[in-house]
């Protein structure tokens, strides 16, 4: 039956109690002590089985229990603690006002990403990227940076995960109930919900608009199962990375191109538009557009204001990662923005391709965010490196080391993830505002000042805590399976809260290698077992034995079939090998099941195949907690202090043979395992405390969590590329756009004349035979072709050439101008020496130049000397 009318029932409170709502329609409660636990205090049983969700919850309490703590002066007191916090949050807001340039803070910046990983109760995030999203929100409220996030509210979200009888893993899609969330519809001027529109193929398909408060940040959401949209167009925001290939379609269209109108419907003018990974990259076309039919600027005009503007982060190291449409299929759905901008079919289509001239190859997101971006981005620095390998082709002739991608390291953000007695400590040692404090400041160094036996008394408590919760998990969807009476009463034994714990939770995807410490079953089991020295010394009783046991926990893509497998292996595994007691496969590992295991484990355990991680925050969390980590270096491991705070698997080696690489790092992990991670653990003074380990638990915290956070990582975007591109798209709009025109004018020229360079002498002072620090003078003479000297730079080129006799790690030195010569000829000089010896190279090029280029590169356009 349809109603007549519909009616958005919202909680009855008393008046006194009205704080309440205002916390949890905040989510600055997720990461507040106080209110966290406010809202468990109202009703612990409620607070679990509504998965956090304080809005349900104040849905569906009963009257009789608000009542109760109405009258109650000690929970009104925290109460008023926890809203005055709020208040005293919202206002004090200082990091970006004591920044940025006084006159410049007038600003916005947008953030675009198809997951954001917030809380548990707000399931619409897969993984790593999506809670990385939902970190940089939290840390850009901390920080005041005037931000708002952009993405898709979908109605099934992620699945929720669960495992049959045989350990395949299962996959059920819970409806979100948007009303009983804490979100907010937002309305027009009229009272009437804000709805965008964008053009599909033969139709409009409408979205409204919701928002979440992220402390003092917006993130606006659009949802597209309303009517008058047909069946199809409600399912486009249904799941997250659900569907087809059309439907995705839709989907990064709705993100790009609806993201970009729904700012525009809310009034907002950002300065700077930043795409986490290429999902929302059509909202370059749709800026376009907008500039184009309401500005009058021209396609090229149009472009450079965009491109100014824009900044990109690419989290994935390997071109299977990226999202690839066919030819065919981008001009069905987008062929009419080629002709709003004036290009043929191959001129558009060559907007995302990395060979322009092949025309069967597919159309890229990462391509065409890059082609319309100036700042771009990797989340580790060997991830940077990877990513300017992997992008190379974009910049033709330039050298991988200098392919403009730099990269800001992933953080994560320390009030969420670190557990609340944890945060408590550090606050009572350290001082409150540890998260947020740099490398440099003397509090790190108090951390040394924390007892040992508090320190470690705390993370035995958190153990013993993760273990309660991971019995009483196991045995929640036992009964859901219908599992016997006998596993459900095991479930209640697994895990020793006394016993070294290695956790190991993230996406099963096959580069992972979650499988690879099964490897060797016999020295695993040993391992496990303290068998190891039985032989030798006779049995050891229990209480002394020297045990381990592992936490399992993480999702494989619904179409994702090897990674399946490899949840199944480990299920059997388990099973088969009658270790039941000592490793547990968590099921739907979500939000809260990692805080669980990063603050409970002792050992965080990582093992790709270096380098296919890009950047791994989980182990970032494990540490901030304390916890030391087992990693392949690869990501941000590799980056870390890695002997200090944990151990590295290898040595950064890469291999040919994966079947001999996964036999080497086995090995490697087995030995670390034996020899230094369990002996370390069981270590112990009279009083029980394992002093060294204790040692490298301090070290963990203190040399990662100044750097691995969000307040850094976000502070890094702001200064690095917000700041810069929201100062270039000030430079390109004023005086009517008059630079983004010149600009364009310019482009073309140099176009026109750059392949008529021609680099006609160059003349070196020396023989081929000189000394270290020797001075060479260098001359050339160069035929401009029609453009000037303040249109190129001239630069020499040296460093050591390779076996390949190629130059590597070279280094550019600026040539003079000395004007022309009678021919009309340009005329550059420079002096060089060589600091190093041995068999160093020289060469020279030619780059172009102008007041308002984000980089010299950005043409695409290199002239090097002929050998």
């Amino acid at each position: 039956m349809q109603p007549i009318r519909t009616f958005n029932v919202s909680p009855a409170l008393p008046a006194h109690m009205e704080p309440l709502r205002k916390l949890a329609y905040n989510l600055y409660w997720d990461w507040n002590v106080e209110a966290k636990d406010l809202f468990r205090r109202l009703d612990p049983d409620l607070w679990e089985s509504s998965h956090h969700n304080p809005v349900l919850m104040l849905g569906t309490i009963s009257q009789k229990r608000l009542l109760e703590v109405a009258e109650d002066e000690g929970f009104l007191a925290q109460m008023a603690r926890a809203a005055q916090q709020m208040e005293d949050y919202l206002r004090e807001r200082n990091w970006y006002r004591k920044t940025r340039d006084k006159d410049k803070q007038k600003e916005c910046y947008a953030y675009f990403s198809a997951e954001f990983g917030l809380v548990d109760s707000l399931p619409i995030y897969s993984g790593g990227l999506g809670v990385l999203a939902g970190d940089h929100l939290k840390s850009a409220s901390d920080l005041g940076l005037p931000l708002v996030g952009v993405g898709l509210l979908y109605q099934e979200g992620y699945f929720s995960q669960y495992l049959n009888a045989d350990g395949w893993q299962q996959e059920r899609y819970p409806i979100n109930d948007f009303y009983n969330m804490p979100l907010h519809l937002e309305r027009d001027a009229n009272g009437d919900e804000l709805r965008i529109a964008v053009d599909y193929p033969g139709r409009q398909v409408y979205a409204r608009v919701w928002r979440v408060q992220v402390g003092t940040v917006a993130l606006y959401m659009l949802d597209t199962n309303i009517e008058p949209n047909n069946p199809y167009d409600h399912d486009i925001t249904d799941q997250l990375y659900g569907g087809d290939l059309d439907l995705r379609l839709h989907q990064e269209m709705m993100l790009g191109i609806g993201g970009a109108r729904m700012l525009k419907a809310l009034g907002l003018e950002p300065k700077t538009y930043h795409m986490n990974e290429g999902h929302s990259a059509f909202l370059s076309l749709e800026r376009i557009r907008g500039l184009i039919q309401e500005e009058g600027l021209t396609f090229h005009e149009a472009k450079e204001v965009v491109l100014a503007s824009n900044i990109f982060t690419t989290h994935t190291p390997v071109p299977a990662g990226f999202d690839l449409f066919p030819p065919e299929k981008v001009m069905h759905y987008l062929g009419h923005y080629a002709d709003i901008f004036g290009l043929s079919r191959e001129e558009f289509l060559a907007l995302g391709r990395t060979e322009t001239g092949d025309l069967q190859s597919p159309f890229s997101m990462a391509t065409l965010a890059i082609k319309t971006a100036s700042f771009y981005n990797g989340v580790a620095k060997l991830h940077g490196e990877v990513s300017r390998d992997l992008f190379k082709d974009l910049w033709p002739e330039v050298p991988v080391s200098e392919v403009p991608i730099t990269s800001i390291t992933n953080g994560v953000h320390a009030r969420s993830c670190v557990a609340r007695s944890t945060q408590e400590l550090y606050d009572r040692y350290l001082g409150p505002k540890w998260p947020s404090s740099p490398a440099d400041r003397p509090l790190w160094e108090k951390v040394n000042s924390i007892p040992d036996e508090e320190l470690w008394r705390n993370h035995e408590r958190c153990r013993s805590e993760l273990v309660v919760f991971v019995r009483e998990r196991l045995q929640k969807y036992l009964r859901a399976r219908g599992a016997s009476i006998t596993e459900i009463e095991k479930a209640k034994e697994v895990l020793d809260p006394s016993v070294l714990t290695i956790g190991f939770a993230r996406r099963f995807a096959t580069y992972k290698r979650a499988t690879l410490f099964m490897r060797d079953v016999e020295r695993l089991k040993r391992i496990l077992m303290d068998h190891s020295h039985d032989r030798f010394k006779g049995a050891t009783p229990a209480s002394k034995k020297r045990l381990v046991q592992f936490v399992i926990a993480g999702k494989a893509h619904p179409k994702d079939i090897p990674g399946k497998e490899l949840i199944r292996e480990i299920v059997h595994f388990i099973r088969e090998q009658g270790l039941q007691a000592h490793m547990v496969y968590i099921p739907d590992y979500d939000i809260h099941v990692s805080r669980m295991m990063v603050a409970g484990c002792d050992v965080w355990l990582n093992t790709p195949r270096r380098p296919r991680e890009a950047s791994g925050t989980s182990g970032m969390k494990a540490s901030m907690n304390g916890l030391l980590n087992l990693s392949i270096l690869d990501g941000w491991w590799d980056e870390a202090d890695y002997v200090r705070t944990g151990w590295p698997i290898g040595a950064g080696e890469m291999y040919e043979d994966p079947n001999y690489q996964d036999e080497v790092e086995a090995n490697a992990l087995y030995d670390l395992l034996e020899q230094e991670v369990v002996p370390l653990f069981y270590d112990r003074t009279e009083e029980g405390i394992p002093r060294r380990w204790v040692a490298k638990m301090k070290d963990a915290i203190r040399l990662n969590c100044p750097l691995f956070n969000t307040a850094r990582m976000v502070g890094e975007y702001g200064t690095r590329g917000y700041f810069q591109a929201s100062d270039r798209y000030d430079i390109m709009t004023a005086n009517n756009y008059a630079a983004a025109k010149e600009l364009a004018q310019w482009k073309q020229k140099l176009f026109e004349h750059w392949y008529d360079i021609k680099i006609d002498d160059i003349d070196i002072s020396e023989s081929p035979d000189v000394q270290v620090n020797q001075e060479i003078a260098v001359k050339t003479r160069i035929d401009l072709a029609g453009l000037s000297d303040s249109d190129v730079q001239v630069q020499l080129y040296l460093g050591p050439v390779d076996s390949g006799g190629k130059i590597i790690n070279g280094t550019p030195v600026q040539m003079e101008y000395l004007g022309q010569d009678q021919d009309k000829y340009s005329l550059y000089t420079a002096n060089i020496t060589y600091t190093a010896s041995g068999l160093q190279g020289l060469s020279l090029r030619v780059l172009p130049q102008h007041p308002y280029l984000s980089d010299p590169y950005e043409p695409r356009l290199i002239l090097w000397a002929n050998p």
